[in-house]
């Protein structure tokens, strides 16, 4: 509760002046910005399926809510939100949430970046004193006009805002400053300013009560197509933003914190914008925001979210004269650098490793240029091009291999390639590259296809059979064969493949053991051999893992600290079923920790682990023990082996305390060896020994960080996992989620 009030206070002082800021922006009254927070707060936040995220205006949803209220007026828009909340909860009770994720990132980043301009055009209007115009374009028209003309005592808040804002972002992260959210004291230094010095600039108008004089919303004056139209946009849009919200805050929720249930969530929202709506708020919407400072703060349970929307009513119902001192220019400054924070162009960089960059530019001009819903269309539609384009997307290569001399009369040997998905569309591509294939040749011809049409089967199949009436012999590797032969008996569906007996990642699992005369051959050095295993991952893996490796190129994000012993039989992203990128490795003789404060200082363990925790925000840490560990066997033997290694002597003295706790137990009644006990025993001593760090003690205490101890028996490939209350390792479950949907698969 302590860390829930603290977090409380903390999205309370982001929520006050984006919420005044974006009702201004709407065409709202200002009242909405706050009733729409703290319905957001209180009713989404109780109901909702994602306890951190914190709901209240959007930014997304200004454009949106802004030309409601030209066309139909505030009292109708008011409407419009309520029946868009009543969609949302007809649509969490069909449990159709994660269709909505269906929407391409590209539409929604390129959707926000829109957005971004245009509160960017509209609010440089307010901090230099004049009025926004109806559209992006009458305010980029209007601009230079706007900016030769300024009015004095608006432009100077509106900069001073910008750079309270600015400096404030650069302070160090762990300064107690940091602890109070930019915006508020840019807008209170604003408005002191304002204030003391008399500056003519226009102030928030607020009712004498939050609700003011109530009236019930009233029906749009429209036609039925528009209205609905509008409803659906409010209703989608908020729906959409607030799921991926709810995504993006599920994946950095601490430990101890439920997962989010996406078709409640959606509940909470539908129920939110009902109410919103109802008492005369903005619509309302998941804010990344003020769910990341939530989460920031410590958050650990709803109640931070509901408690925010408590202190915002307080704030609302005993200090209206002081929110009516806010300078309209400052809060449309902090508008303009939250529309400029919108337009991120890391995003882009994203985008353009997996190629949808086109759908992102088109939303962002679509949304500036003609409007929101007509720009999200327009971004579906290219995305749904480039979806086309990629199904059917086809590579045709040929390689024709001259006979060496010496082979004799032997005819020319002609090597076909043909990537993708062949359907009718590609028949032309394929049919010219076989036209040039010479008459009477031996070709290979390689159908690396996911899928082929009846119309680029009989093209094959007729060109296959002329070139071999011709003298010429067509060979179909051997995977498609047995397929294509089917084919030509008039059965075309696709036959399920074999699965391959390992997979991609594990090539050196098709080596087998050497035979009598490969063993008799002469002696291949090891540094060959390796080279060997280089060149097979650049013919077989590279291209595979090519593009999970560009996006990793310039950060990693790995999920867990995984310390385990040097030796070569422990293949970590083997046992965990792991990629590149998931696993920070730390593997030293035995897997030790050495203890704080430790008489034979070594810090290269606690560096790595500081490094995982601290700057990459790991918030797992595993020891993984195995059997038969040679470490193990020397501390048994007293160390006698290994006298003569001085180094190594110097850092078994780590694993005493192992030692010491093995033979201060009673053996269990089982036939264990004591070289197993053993292992099993480091293992605890080591994660007993990362507890010796006060800081790491600290996080773990408090649910932040998570210790798992594995042990991996070399004999059987099987993997076990310490069970800490009991101390005893038993086998890892089948099947950990039996019942609900399916989960994602993590190492604890």
């Amino acid at each position: 509760m302590r860390r829930d009030l603290l977090s409380s206070f903390v999205v309370f002082l982001v929520a006050i002046p984006l919420s005044l800021g974006i009702a201004v922006a709407s065409g709202a009254p200002v009242a909405a910005g706050l009733i729409a927070a703290v319905v957001g707060g209180i009713v989404a936040g109780l109901i909702g399926g994602s306890p951190l995220q914190v709901s209240g205006p959007a930014a997304g949803l200004t454009v949106i809510v802004a030309g409601l209220v030209q066309t139909y007026g505030w009292r109708a828009t008011c409407t419009i939100t309520l029946l868009g909340g009543l969609l949302q909860l007809a649509l969490g009770a069909s449990r159709v949430a994660r269709t909505a994720l269906a929407v391409s990132p590209a539409v929604v980043h390129g959707m926000l970046a829109g957005v971004g301009v245009v509160l960017v055009l509209a609010q440089v209007h307010v901090v230099l004193g004049g009025s926004p115009q109806h559209s992006a374009i009458d305010n980029l028209r209007e601009l230079p006009g706007q900016i030769v003309d300024p009015h004095t005592h608006p432009a100077l808040l509106g900069a001073l805002t910008v750079l309270v804002l600015l400096v404030w972002s650069r302070l160090p992260r762990d300064g107690w400053l940091r602890l109070v959210p930019g915006p508020l004291p840019a807008i209170a230094l604003a408005t002191v300013t304002a204030w003391s010095l008399g500056w003519n600039a226009q102030r928030v108008e607020l009712p004498e009560t939050l609700l003011g004089d109530w009236q019930a919303p009233v029906l749009p004056d429209g036609s039925l197509p528009a209205v609905v139209g509008a409803v659906v946009s409010v209703g989608l849009v908020a729906a959409v933003e607030s799921l991926l919200c709810s995504v993006a805050i599920d994946r950095s929720r601490p430990a101890g914190v439920p997962r989010a249930d996406l078709d409640r969530d959606l509940l909470g929202q539908g129920a939110g914008n009902a109410v919103s709506g109802f008492l005369g708020g903005l619509p309302i919407a998941g804010v990344i925001v003020r769910s990341t400072a939530n989460v920031d703060a410590g958050a650990r349970t709803r109640w931070s979210t509901v408690l925010h929307g408590v202190w915002v009513l307080v704030l609302a119902l005993a200090c209206g004269p002081l929110i009516e001192q806010v300078p309209l220019p400052a809060l449309a400054a902090l508008l303009v650098v939250l529309g400029v924070r919108l337009m991120d162009t890391a995003r882009v960089r994203d985008l353009r490793h997996h190629r949808e960059a086109p759908a992102y530019f088109a939303t962002l001009v679509g949304v500036v240029v003609l409007g929101l819903g007509e720009g999200v269309l327009l971004g579906i539609g290219i995305t749904a091009v480039l979806a086309l384009r990629r199904l059917t997307r086809l590579s045709v290569r040929s390689e024709h291999l001259v006979p060496a001399p010496e082979d004799g009369p032997v005819p020319p040997r002609t090597h076909v390639v043909v990537e993708g998905t062949l359907t009718f569309l590609g028949v032309p591509k394929v049919t010219r590259l076989l036209q040039d294939v010479p008459s009477g040749s031996h070709v290979d011809l390689d159908l690396n296809v996911d899928f082929m049409d009846h119309a680029a089967f009989d093209a094959i199949h007729q060109w296959r059979l002329a070139h071999e009436r011709q003298g010429g012999r067509v060979d179909i590797d051997e995977v498609h064969e047995a397929w294509y032969e089917r084919a030509v008996t008039g059965e075309t569906s696709q036959p399920r493949k074999t699965p391959p007996p390992t997979r991609w990642w594990a090539p050196w699992g098709n080596r087998r053991r050497s035979s009598e005369a490969e063993l008799d051959a002469p002696e291949v050095s090891p540094a060959a051999v390796l080279l060997d295993g280089v060149r097979e991952y650049h013919g077989r893996t590279a291209r595979l893992v090519r593009p999970i490796m560009a996006e990793l190129a310039m950060e990693q994000k790995p999920q867990h600290l995984f310390i385990t012993c040097v030796d070569s039989r422990i293949v970590p992203n083997i046992i965990t079923a792991s990629g590149p990128g998931d696993l920070f490795i730390n593997r030293n003789v035995g897997a030790l920790v050495p203890r704080h404060g430790s008489r034979t200082p070594d810090d290269s363990v606690a560096a790595t682990v500081e490094y995982a925790v601290n700057v990459l925000d790991i918030r797992t840490i595993t020891v993984c023990g195995h059997s038969n560990c040679g470490a193990m066997a020397a501390l048994l033997a007293g160390g006698t082996e290994v006298d003569h290694l001085t180094g190594l002597s110097r850092w078994l003295k780590h694993g005493n305390h192992s030692l010491a706790r093995f033979l201060a137990e009673e053996p269990p009644g089982t036939d264990e060896s004591p070289l197993t006990r053993l292992c099993k025993i480091n293992v605890m001593q080591q994660l007993d020994n990362l507890l010796t760090y006060p800081w790491l003690r600290d996080r773990v205490e408090s649910g932040e960080i998570e210790l798992v101890g594995l042990y991996l028996d070399l004999q059987s490939a099987n993997v076990e996992i310490l069970d800490r209350g009991t101390g005893a390792f038993t086998p890892v479950p089948d099947n950990p989620v039996p019942d609900g949907p399916p989960q994602p698969r993590s190492l604890t």
